[in-house]
């Protein structure tokens, strides 16, 4: 699943078509489509896992799900979900989700929950935790509302940087402890995001789909599903503690 600094990676390569008419629409959703059909691009935006491209009083919203992926002036060999070709180019997305929203994004989208956004509320997201003591700290990764972009892989990594066991619960976290998990969601996010652009972002996995911790050379635990998400897990039992 591409996770948010994926989306804004994304979002900045695909920033030469705002401004733009759309000529044709394609694809094999269910939706709509020629809803597209002759609109301007007014601006390309993202929250968290979600690819907005707006158009005057509405938006389309792309989900890539597990698997989605998207080409710009390109096509896979498979049918596209969505086709938005212009005078000059194209933009291909492949097994999303997507869906029409309507009326001013910033009435539906907090987007200080971002942790790549300008706007991003580090306050906000101390104040979130705290509503939720019993929540294991594997699922609050997660949690969109809290940490919007966070997924998978930035879950694993970021509960190593800081040393804590991903069964912890966020209530029995020490002050210092919330601290970094707070900072350190936004820290790998934008790490993830310059490696991702160098194409080198698989080299400095310190424990997702690994086998050994590079801090102390302990066989990783795995959990093929982990927490009340069920997302697969890898942590440290030697430099990772059990905050409960």
């Amino acid at each position: 699943m591409p996770e948010g600094p994926s989306i804004v990676i994304l979002r900045e390569q695909a920033a030469g078509f705002i401004g733009k008419t759309i000529k044709n629409v394609a694809g094999n959703s269910r939706l709509d489509l020629e809803r597209m059909r002759g609109q301007r691009v007014r601006d390309l935006r993202s929250w968290g896992k979600h690819f907005l491209v707006c158009f005057d009083g509405f938006a389309m919203r792309v989900h890539f799900m597990l698997f989605g992926s998207y080409r710009i002036n390109e096509r896979r060999e498979t049918a596209p979900r969505l086709s938005l070709q212009f005078a000059k180019g194209e933009l291909n997305f492949y097994a999303c989700s997507l869906k029409y929203i309507e009326g001013d994004l910033d009435a539906i989208y907090d987007w200080s929950a971002d942790v790549m956004a300008p706007e991003w509320n580090p306050r906000a997201a101390h104040r979130k935790l705290r509503e939720q003591p019993k929540e294991l700290v594997c699922d609050v990764l997660l949690d969109q509302d809290v940490f919007a972009g966070c997924g998978n892989i930035i879950k694993n990594e970021v509960l190593h940087r800081i040393r804590v066991h991903p069964e912890s619960t966020v209530g029995a976290l020490t002050p210092r402890k919330r601290g970094e998990l707070v900072k350190q969601a936004r820290d790998y996010s934008f790490d993830f995001y310059e490696w991702k652009k160098e194409y080198v972002l698989r080299k400095h996995w310190q424990v997702h789909a690994k086998t050994h911790c590079p801090r102390d050379g302990a066989r990783l635990e795995y959990r093929a599903k982990l927490g009340r998400r069920q997302r697969r897990a890898f942590w440290c039992g030697l430099c990772q503690r059990l905050y409960r």
